[in-house]
């Protein structure tokens, strides 16, 4: 069951991507990030009341809150250099560094976990790995020559915190209902999102935001709260070094949408990448 939920969590991650693209064009990034974060939030909790797990909140020891809140701040930071990464780079750049979080999670759950390394997930690690390398175009467009290549270094820091992500909240889910332990981290997301737009008076920008951006800010909520309620539940019942490849062939559905819909063109050596990737991926349901 766990592979459908971390499947699902892929399919929504890609719809995320593209609807948040879209979304940020004319806003700020860190901005966006925090009226998306209020759409989680809300939907995170609804699910905590609709499967009626808010009951079992005292019950939830302190280490699970403590990495429950530090996966939350990771997931943040995240969050932000993604977000800032997405609105001055091209789509199809910056998702497959961002990916690139899968192979050192997949380090970390072996080194911490005991998860087993076998030849077939070092194969595809190393498949993930070059394939994520191939993807990286290292051709100069328009782009990189007006913002340079501060979109890698955002990207990077994205793919650093999005791996620690995946392997404190899998330390802080233990024993906590999935949908309640998405509801907690979220909050964390919320109020470090928010302080940072406050930080920067960003907040007042607010009134500038069209009604296009609105509504595409709002959809990639929902979707990234699917996403996350689905990479969470996966995250509790399955091994770290599979979910999260797993839920990393998001990718496959954000580069076909921004083939199709930005029109931003995949040549010869990223589809190759992009090969490569996926069946690294599905080496590990074998």
């Amino acid at each position: 069951m766990w592979v459908i939920f971390a499947l699902g969590s892929a399919l929504f991650a890609g719809g995320m991507s593209i609807l948040a693209k879209i979304g940020i064009k004319n806003t700020d990034s860190n901005l966006a990030t925090a009226l998306r974060t209020i759409v989680v939030a809300i939907f995170a909790w609804l699910m905590v009341f609709v499967v009626g797990s808010q009951n079992s909140i005292a019950n939830i020891d302190t280490k699970s809150v403590v990495f429950l809140v530090l996966s939350g701040l990771a997931t943040g930071g995240s969050w932000l250099c993604y977000f800032r990464a997405l609105q001055i780079g091209n789509v199809n750049k910056v998702v497959p560094v961002d990916k690139s979080s899968t192979v050192l999670t997949m380090l970390l759950s072996f080194i911490l976990f005991n998860e087993g390394l076998t030849w077939v997930k070092v194969g595809a690690m190393v498949l993930i790995g070059v394939g994520t390398y191939l993807m990286i175009e290292r051709k100069e467009t328009g782009a990189d020559k007006e913002t340079g290549h501060s979109w890698l270094i955002y990207a990077v820091l994205s793919a650093v915190f999005a791996s620690l992500t995946a392997i404190l909240g899998k330390i802080g889910i233990v024993g906590v209902e999935s949908n309640l332990g998405t509801a907690i981290r979220t909050m964390v997301v919320l109020v470090m999102a928010w302080l940072i737009v406050i930080l920067q008076g960003k907040q007042r920008e607010m009134k500038n935001i069209d009604t296009r951006s609105w509504a595409f800010i709002g959809l990639s909520g929902l979707a990234t709260g699917l996403s996350w309620l689905c990479f969470y539940r996966a995250l509790q019942e399955g091994p770290v070094s599979v979910v999260v490849p797993i839920d990393k062939l998001s990718i496959m559905l954000t580069v076909a949408f921004s083939y199709f819909v930005l029109r931003e063109k995949l040549n010869k050596a990223p589809l190759i990448g992009l090969i490569m990737i996926l069946v690294g991926t599905l080496s590990l349901l074998i």
